[in-house]
């Protein structure tokens, strides 16, 4: 039985999706499913593929399909959803996704983003509490996610495993309900856990 991560693209440039694809058949690890240029399919493609990773356009999203979007998440709680961007968007359009690719992102650095949302998903049999509050450690966690460092730098930096590196996030998620980078260095900016221009 492959243990390949199955990757289904939502984009409506086909250049783009080319340029995706190809950076992503360089790893043996993901299996790319026949992507899409727009969202109409999208259900049934959901049903039929089960992809483990759905890398969306967030602009395909008018208003109320935003709403759709966080119902498919609810449905499909172990799939990482990733907002593919190569433009500027508001805050509110990108909160809910899991990550967010850059195109401009270098290719190691699209294959960690992908890596560190399935990894983030995969430790939901980690008991919850109902506390929350963050904790210290988790504080600096997030300090550290807000300045951009990817979970080996903080792992090294607070000299912890990348496991525990994942659950600390994990627990961020949870306690402030915040899925994207985005949106948890904005959260540290409000909470005054990092000075404005340091991120």
């Amino acid at each position: 039985m492959s243990n390949k991560k199955k990757v289904l693209i939502v984009e409506p440039s086909h250049i783009i999706t080319e340029g995706l694809a190809k950076v992503l058949s360089d790893f043996t690890d993901l299996e790319l499913l026949t992507p899409l240029h727009d969202i109409e399919c999208l259900n049934g493609r959901l049903a039929t593929g089960k992809p483990d990773i759905l890398i969306l356009n967030p602009t395909l999203l008018q208003v109320p399909r935003r709403s759709a979007l966080n119902g498919v998440m609810q449905e499909y709680q172990n799939m990482a959803v990733i907002a593919l961007i190569y433009q500027y968007l508001e805050y509110s359009d990108i909160r809910l996704y899991h990550g967010v690719i850059d195109i401009r992102e270098e290719r190691e650095r699209i294959i960690e983003i992908i890596h560190e949302c399935v990894s983030s998903l995969s430790l939901n049999d980690l008991p919850e509490d109902n506390n929350y509050e963050l904790t210290k450690r988790e504080m600096d966690v997030l300090v550290l996610i807000a300045k951009g460092l990817m979970n080996k730098e903080i792992a090294g930096r607070l000299n912890i495993s990348i496991h525990t590196v994942i659950s600390h996030r994990k627990n961020i998620t949870r306690k402030t309900n915040i899925k994207s980078v985005a949106g948890l260095a904005m959260y540290a900016l409000m909470n005054n856990l990092v000075e404005d221009g340091t991120i």
